[in-house]
């Protein structure tokens, strides 16, 4: 049994993540972490049969002997949250956004030189990182190339995470970078450049998860989609990654390697 604990546990992705912790035979729920629900029962932030409390702070993670820690929490926290697990020896599952450069060099340090390794995953879906594997194939052969990224309202960071690690895996892909589109853009209508690859985002009602990467050649175009239209898709991700992070060494980011 792996003892797993969850942070960000009353958000959507983070309750999500405690039913399908508890759903699975090998890993046992045994800590739930969020500020802004501290002191309810879990069973009523999850709805799940449990007989857990949310805890309002970290150090409730290895008083209950948690060996991975899975991170759902708000971007201006992840950060610090994962340092803290890796230097208390907690293995850490990550899909939240915002770390920087900088933070994820310190985060491989302490990976490196400590007990405890950390996972990173700009998607926990199979089928997205299935399709960043085949738009890294297609930039091979068609260099021009933009993302568009839909995510529901409530999304707090834009362009997405998924969207940048495609552009980045696309920009290493491809064996010529195409002369820029022509023209003005004074109300930046042409998206985010991320590594010279125009990134669209919307937020709307209505929506989860869904990223479109569209190519064009001469007299053709390539379109590449994922949707998400449920959380349950990114779970099956989350649990190979609770599985297998204690068998890594140091620091992995891209739920691919797992794959």
């Amino acid at each position: 049994m792996i003892r797993v604990g969850v942070l960000g546990a009353a958000g959507r992705m983070g309750s999500e993540v405690c039913r399908a912790v508890a759903a699975e035979d090998d890993l046992e729920l045994v800590c739930a972490v969020d500020p802004q629900r501290a002191g309810e029962p879990l069973a009523d932030v999850a709805r799940i049969d449990s007989d857990l409390e949310v805890a309002g702070e970290l150090d409730a993670l290895p008083t209950a002997g948690v060996e991975v820690a899975v991170d759902f929490s708000l971007p201006k926290v992840v950060g610090d949250n994962v340092e803290w697990l890796l230097e208390h020896g907690i293995h850490a599952v990550v899909g939240a956004t915002g770390i920087d450069d900088d933070q994820l060099e310190r985060v491989r340090a302490l990976a490196t030189d400590g007990d405890a390794n950390a996972f990173f995953a700009p998607n926990f879906a199979i089928g997205a990182v299935l399709l960043m594997q085949m738009a890294e194939l297609a930039a091979k052969h068609l260099p021009h190339v933009e993302i568009i990224e839909l995510h529901h309202d409530r999304k707090v960071d834009a362009p997405s995470g998924t969207a940048l690690r495609t552009a980045d895996l696309i920009a290493a892909a491809r064996q010529e970078s195409p002369e820029p589109v022509i023209g003005e853009d004074p109300g930046g209508s042409r998206g985010a450049d991320r590594a010279g690859i125009r990134v669209h985002a919307l937020r709307l009602p209505g929506l989860v998860a869904h990223q479109e990467v569209i190519f064009g050649g001469q007299g053709q175009t390539l379109t590449i989609r994922h949707d998400s239209m449920d959380r349950s898709s990114f779970m099956p991700g989350v649990v190979l990654a609770v599985r297998r992070v204690g068998d890594l060494d140091g620091c992995v980011v891209g739920l691919e390697h797992l794959l």
